[in-house]
């Protein structure tokens, strides 16, 4: 077993020299769990796209220690740029902008951008702090689970998508517990791509600007496909309105067995769990309870909407998109 822990200096340095040498790291960061290689290496970077299973054109984000790692992807940084970048980071917000040429090609799914994160995990910043004085500025490492797949949020999680044999730091529960939100810096206004813990409202205070809705012409990003995010259980949305009514119907006719319900009032199901009012602490457990009730057997997981208020967008968006990987 290869679950080393994050808070012993000797895994950190064996850690980072796996990345040095081209292998592949379960990586903690506050987010979720990594699945990080070294991104100025296109052959390292391309055991993540085979272990995940995921197109080779669909770009990864770059986790760097700080503003100066930034610079040795980035063509340049955008005045955005760095503004978001001095407001939150390190911590959950990635931004995008134009690549320097020759560089992270296989990272950026061969794009002309390229999406950077400087992580607020400790153990991950220890791990990109040990890297680079290896050689190593910065790290391809989007979510350690097989493509489409329910985010890891536990070291568990990791070794549960990819066996015994890849080596995870555990640095514990991942505070944020949802993706990073992505801001396109890469063109002359600013557009969010994904949203995250952070507010749009947020975001564009720190910008001095209204954030743009993304077009045709956005660059591509992480976690932005129609369906994301899914258990083996089909996940269904459902309104705080018609959720009971719907469970009453069902339950009328016998078929309420394997049914899960993950609501903010109790309902009578096959297995019930409580969803936090608050939308930091929904966002810290949601994987966790998709995988939790995946593992008890469910066979459908009814979710109830969250509020909609703009600080649920983080949360509603990725719960729509595990809905979505079961349309009809």
């Amino acid at each position: 077993m290869l679950v080393l822990p994050g808070h012993d200096p000797d895994a950190i340095q064996a850690a980072a020299r796996r990345l040095a040498d081209g292998g592949l790291l379960g990586l903690p960061t506050e987010t979720v769990y990594g699945l990080a290689a070294r991104a100025d290496r296109d052959e390292a970077v391309a055991g993540i796209f085979a272990a995940k299973g995921r197109p080779s054109d669909h770009p990864l984000i770059v986790h760097v220690l700080d503003a100066a790692g930034a610079e040795a992807f980035a063509d340049h940084l955008p005045a955005t740029a760095r503004r978001l970048m001095d407001a939150f980071w390190p911590g959950p917000l990635t931004v995008i902008v134009p690549r320097r040429p020759g560089v992270a090609e296989a990272a950026a799914g061969g794009h002309a951008t390229v999406a950077l994160r400087a992580p607020a995990h400790p153990v991950a910043r220890a791990v990109l702090a040990a890297a680079r004085a290896l050689g190593v500025e910065g790290v391809a490492a989007p979510s350690a689970n097989r493509f489409g797949r329910v985010s890891p949020t536990l070291a568990r999680h990791v070794v549960e998508e990819f066996g015994p044999g890849l080596m995870v730091l555990d640095g514990g529960a991942c505070e944020v517990g949802i993706e990073s939100s992505i801001v396109d810096c890469s063109r002359e206004r600013p557009a969010l791509l994904r949203p995250g813990l952070l507010s749009r409202a947020r975001i564009e205070a720190a910008l001095g600007e209204t954030l743009a809705e993304p077009d045709a012409a956005a660059p591509k990003a992480s976690g932005t496909l129609a369906a994301h995010y899914a258990p083996s259980a089909r996940v269904r949305l459902l309104d705080a309105d018609a959720l009971p009514l719907l469970l009453a119907t069902v339950a009328a006719s016998g078929g309420l067995e394997g049914v899960a319900v993950y609501s903010r009032a109790q309902l009578p199901a096959w297995r019930w769990q409580a969803q936090p009012s608050d939308p930091a602490a929904a966002a810290h457990e949601l994987f966790a309870v998709l995988r939790a009730l995946d593992a008890a057997g469910a066979r459908e997981i009814w979710v109830e909407a969250p509020p909609r208020d703009p600080a649920w967008d983080g949360v509603r968006d990725r719960l729509s998109r595990a809905a979505a990987a079961f349309t009809d």
